[in-house]
């Protein structure tokens, strides 16, 4: 008898341990439901509100020397307008804008860019950013200087191999200048070299064939620790490389965003951007791959 009446008072305090456990249990699921549901509403919050996306036409230096990379994010998080990038030269992103396949343009051939709008094809440039164009080539054969058009007829003198862009980008505008100015035909050279490439490659090519190329210091300063060359000229004042920044005609396509395009110009001119382009290249180059100059507009 003693035995059964501690066997069923054992079993209804076990009972009551795993009713108690049970209801811990239910307790903390409870609890952790409510966290999670909590820290979702929290996300979800934080989250913009995605509208949409634009079309950008650009440069291959602005996305070769990582600074879209940097950049673009920011544009999303705080206009809710994701960036379709395509990254050409200047030339083929104006003719791009010209056929309505883009919605905003970032481009650098300033006299280019002033005949895209006079066409039509354009609303208003405004000017973004600047830096420069430098010369590099094979370390000891040129003195380092900074006359462009005297390191060019030294090239062109010696035979020198030079890879030009050959892509009517910015570059290969401001390359071709120069040697209209010394009223020298490069290809007159016959180690001259058009590579048709953006200008890491075209960096790159250089490297490879022991020859001298122009490129936008923003590019060089990203891509030469994988070469072995080194600036030969800089500092030109005809060196200077302008960024602008163009909404394409929406008259040019009903596909055109215009929305989207007037919200890109309006925050790459805002001060916060222009701080962020200013400070890119600083902490990994020592210097500033841009320097900022919305300011100009004013």
């Amino acid at each position: 008898m003693r035995n059964k009446i501690t066997l069923i008072f054992s079993c209804i305090l076990l009972g009551t341990v795993l009713s108690a456990c049970s209801n811990s249990a239910k307790q903390e699921n409870t609890v952790a439901e409510s966290i999670t549901n909590n820290n979702s509403a929290e996300t979800t919050a934080s989250i913009k509100t995605i509208k949409g996306k634009i079309i950008l036409a650009t440069t291959t230096s602005t996305q070769d020397s990582g600074l879209l990379d940097e950049l673009l994010p920011d544009f999303t998080q705080k206009t809710g307008w994701e960036v379709d990038t395509i990254a050409v030269g200047t030339g083929e992103a104006l003719k791009m804008g010209e056929n309505g396949e883009a919605d905003v343009l970032l481009v650098h051939a300033k006299a280019k860019e002033e005949a895209f709008i006079q066409a039509g094809h354009g609303l208003k440039r405004f000017d973004v950013m600047y830096n420069d164009f430098v010369v590099v080539g094979p370390k000891g054969k040129i003195e380092k200087n900074n006359n462009a058009e005297e390191t060019f007829r030294t090239i062109f003198d010696n035979k020198d191999a030079f890879v030009s862009r050959g892509d009517e980008s910015g570059t290969h505008t401001k390359e071709l200048s120069i040697w209209k100015n010394l009223n020298i035909t490069p290809a007159d050279n016959p180690n001259y070299i058009s590579a048709g490439q953006g200008m890491g490659a075209t960096l790159l090519m250089a490297e490879e064939k022991k020859a001298y190329t122009l490129s936008d210091s923003a590019t060089w300063l990203a891509t030469k620790s994988k070469t072995d060359m080194d600036i030969v000229c800089e500092k030109d004042k005809q060196l200077l490389n302008y960024y602008g920044v163009i909404a394409v005609n929406p008259e040019k396509s009903s596909k055109i965003n215009a929305e989207g395009a007037q919200d890109f110009i309006n925050w790459i001119l805002s001060d916060d951007t222009q701080k962020l382009i200013g400070d890119f290249g600083v902490k990994e180059y020592g210097e500033s791959l841009f320097t900022p100059d919305a300011a100009a507009n004013k």
